[in-house]
């Protein structure tokens, strides 16, 4: 009889520590869904990157006024940010600007509009902004569940002893919410 209270007590930790082992578990899984989730973002990003030279080099030859925005584009693509979140989600913020840009620039050339070779890269990267937007929820997703496991009790106490911070959201810029001006744009 008097091996209960052991045997209980002996209960009582085992069971806490499976709690505990599985919040760990819980608050990894939930960091790696974040990190997995901007790996697809960056992925798509990349593609994106990779098919601007050519969308630039198939509209250079129609608007040779335009050097400003085509050295912009190239600027950006050059110095995109790499391993550092915060840089990416600007800088491809920004450059969904500028690729915006140079749509409303290519409504001037309706023999542009009409190339064939023009008209599959514009629908290419058209897929591949639905799919970054897409990826963008996802990890938004993501790192609303792990901000939620890293912020609530009693997950949280287990994540400020590991280190664990909140991540930030990927949101539009100032600029991106504002209304796009065409008649602005085609004056340039």
């Amino acid at each position: 009889m008097s091996s209960f209270p052991v045997l209980a007590l002996f209960g009582l930790l085992g069971f806490c520590i499976i709690v505990i082992v599985i919040m760990i578990n819980s608050l990894i899984y939930k960091k790696n869904s974040v990190g997995n989730s901007f790996a697809t973002v960056d992925v798509l990003l990349k593609k994106r990157y990779d098919m601007i030279p050519n969308l630039v080099e198939t509209v250079k030859g129609y608007a040779a006024h335009e050097a400003g925005l085509f050295k912009e584009i190239t600027e950006l693509r050059a110095r995109t940010a790499t391993g550092n979140i915060p840089g990416q989600l600007a800088d491809a913020s920004k450059m969904s600007g500028l690729l915006g840009r140079l749509m409303m620039t290519v409504e001037n050339y309706p023999e542009l509009k009409a190339n064939e070779g023009f008209l599959q890269l514009q629908r290419s990267i058209n897929e591949i902004e639905e799919q970054i937007s897409a990826a963008r929820r996802a990890f938004n997703a993501a790192v609303n569940e792990y901000n939620n496991a890293v912020q609530m009790f009693p997950s949280s106490l287990l994540a400020n002893m590991l280190g664990y911070e909140t991540k930030q959201y990927f949101t539009a810029s100032a600029g991106d919410r504002e209304n796009v001006n065409v008649g602005e744009i085609l004056k340039k």
